[in-house]
């Protein structure tokens, strides 16, 4: 047995996983298993299943898989296969066609700004046009009754008493200050790193974690973070279907998902895509308090 495989079947059993838990959690042979922890990687069928396995192994019991990769390099040293440049031509073209749509945006957002303003500037002028037409224009308007045609001289001063009088006064009174609404909660992917699931959480002053099994079993470890990103294990547990768990926690959490396709996660509230296949996945909870 190499030290690599060592290490591992140390890990798994210190987690109390079988042979057939880890071959159910991994989708990976009980043999090739048994074969990774032998360190007999000739019985794989080849290096970039044996990179592959030996990471899936090293997530499903809990261990770093870079660090294992890195152990596994240092003893098996082979050259790296070339990446494949699909991918790239993909996000150039992507690119470039994001660029396209941008500007034709930008585009059309200036021509309606700039429709909007000549149509504020026409009405500004119209409207001030209006407000300043002379007072001759509208003599009904301005001119006023002289006391002279009236044969009653206590007329006007009866009038203006009356109208004094009749005229409504009106108090004011202070508006109240409008409450301020409280921030929604939000839950957003911001990136991922070395195969991490980064999503961050604003809105709120704690994580609540809500877990839900939907497909025969799945392993699932929970770690809180500190402010250094440290990880303290807070649980580790073979799902069986049906089950449901939860977690309220005070700061970031990091969680280590064996089968993505058999667990559902919900966190404040909101559903996070952890992938409809088989394989392991990381997931980092980021909460941001305001």
């Amino acid at each position: 047995m190499s030290d690599l495989g060592f290490i591992l079947r140390k890990a798994r059993m210190d987690s109390k996983i079988s042979l057939d838990d880890l071959q159910e959690v991994t989708k990976i042979r009980k043999r090739y298993l048994e074969a990774i922890e032998e360190g007999n990687y000739k019985v794989l069928p080849g290096s970039f299943y044996v990179r592959a396995f030996i990471k899936s192994y090293a997530e499903a019991v809990g261990l770093d898989p870079n660090e294992v990769l890195q152990m596994y390099q240092s003893t098996n040293p082979s050259p790296e296969p070339e990446q494949p440049v699909v991918d790239t031509i993909r996000k150039k073209r992507s690119s470039v066609r994001n660029t396209e749509k941008i500007s034709r945006w930008a585009s059309s957002v200036m021509f309606v700004s700039f429709i909007v303003l000549i149509s504020g500037i026409v009405y500004y002028y119209t409207y001030k046009n209006h407000k300043t037409t002379p007072a001759e224009n509208n003599p009904t308007q301005t001119q006023s009754p002289r006391i002279t045609d009236s044969t009653d001289p206590t007329a006007g001063t009866k009038l203006n008493s009356t109208a004094a009088e009749s005229t409504p006064q009106v108090v004011s009174t202070p508006t109240p200050a409008p409450t301020p609404t409280p921030s929604p909660v939000q839950v957003k992917f911001s990136a991922n790193e070395k195969g991490v699931d980064n999503y961050t959480i604003t809105g709120s002053q704690k994580l609540d974690i809500q877990l839900k099994i939907t497909g025969a079993q799945c392993w699932i470890r929970i770690d809180e973070l500190n402010a250094n990103n440290q990880k303290s294990m807070l649980k580790q547990k073979t799902y069986k279907n049906g089950e449901t768990d939860s977690f309220e926690i005070d700061g970031s959490s990091y969680l280590n998902i064996g089968a993505a396709s058999a667990v559902e996660l919900t966190v404040n509230g909101t559903v996070i895509p952890v992938g409809d296949t088989p394989n392991p996945k990381r997931v980092q909870l980021n909460l941001q308090k305001s």
